[in-house]
């Protein structure tokens, strides 16, 4: 594969910076648009050229985007329990307009746009594939504005001929990572997660593969088509467990029934309407109440080469890590 001169948003992030490595190990070019560029300095050190710049801002990312061979729109704002959905609707749903809009007006010959799993909700249990469709109501603002962007913005422009391949991941996990999965995680090796929800799934790969998946959709991805490109399914309580088994300690001792956060979560949601606090609190139950964000990656497998390892897999390298990395803070 010759080298390339790609344009990205998101490279200071957790998916984006292993994104960054790969290509920059690949010989391409990376142009980076990032808020605080003085935060990573690292991106300078693959040999990207870094601007400052902001995916609301369309005007920023013009210059940087013109002239290049494709464009990875990884951005996102991830947040469950918001009170607020005003950044995540800036972000996930007009940042994406923006990008893609500016990839239309610079005829970009290609780009890779992240979505997620999420855009389908629950999905009670059913492993989907990318034939499957949601239109809401939606657990959280995170799972609305990607469905928005997704389904709203960048379908309706690939209909119309925009050059685009979507990819959608589901729970990722890795080195450096600072979301709720870390945290859970963390949480439980230490033993400080009594208790974990009965029924939440997810589809579970590592940062690395989900990476891989963005370069082989560049790469051989269909334009206009979307990709699933999450890991195997498994329960958050049998990868808690598996992830005990593997640092020698004791999964969460007991597990709440789905009946009982779902009431929890309606009697938060009733007080949230007098105390608007409770509304972010409500939100967080909804998405711990027995739900399962799962997807199947046949498509992703069989047109885009795409082989995530499994979970025990990626969690015996992962777990010694986490628990290093949680030690040093």
């Amino acid at each position: 594969m010759p080298a390339m001169r790609y344009f990205m948003t998101g490279a200071s992030g957790f998916l984006g910076r292993v994104l960054a490595e790969q290509l920059a190990t690949d010989g391409h070019e990376i142009v980076a648009v990032v808020r605080a560029p003085e935060r990573s300095p690292w991106l300078a050190d693959l040999g990207a050229e870094v601007h400052r710049g902001d995916v609301t801002d369309k005007d920023s990312m013009r210059g940087p985007m013109r002239g290049v061979d494709g464009v990875f729109h990884v951005a996102g704002v991830y947040r469950v329990g918001v009170r607020d959905p005003a950044p995540l609707e800036a972000v996930n749903v007009g940042g994406t307009r923006n990008v893609l809009e500016l990839m239309a007006e610079l005829e970009i010959p290609r780009g890779v746009y992240t979505s997620t799993l999420a855009i389908n909700s629950n999905t009670h249990g059913k492993v989907v594939d990318e034939s499957y469709r949601y239109d809401g109501p939606h657990l959280s603002h995170y799972d609305r504005t990607k469905w928005e962007a997704h389904r709203l913005v960048a379908e309706p422009m690939m209909a119309q001929g925009l050059p685009l391949v979507v990819v959608m991941p589901g729970a990722i996990y890795g080195p450096r990572d600072h979301s709720a999965i870390a945290d859970v995680l963390t949480r439980s090796l230490r033993g400080r997660l009594p208790a974990v929800p009965v029924g939440n799934a997810y589809c579970w790969a590592t940062v690395a593969d989900t990476a891989t998946a963005h370069r082989l959709a560049m790469d051989h991805g269909v334009a206009g088509e979307s990709y699933i490109v999450a890991g195997p399914p498994e329960s958050l309580s049998g990868a808690l467990t598996l992830a005990a088994e593997i640092a020698g300690t004791r999964p969460p001792r007991f597990q709440i029934p789905v009946s009982a956060m779902r009431a929890l979560a309606g009697t938060v949601g009733a007080l949230a309407k007098v105390v608007p606090p409770a509304a972010g609190q409500a939100e967080s139950l909804r998405v711990a109440a027995g739900v399962t964000y799962l997807g199947d990656h046949t498509k992703a497998t069989q047109q885009l080469g795409f082989s995530p390892v499994s979970l025990r897999e990626g969690f015996a390298e992962y777990i010694p890590t986490l628990l290093d990395e949680a030690a040093e803070r």
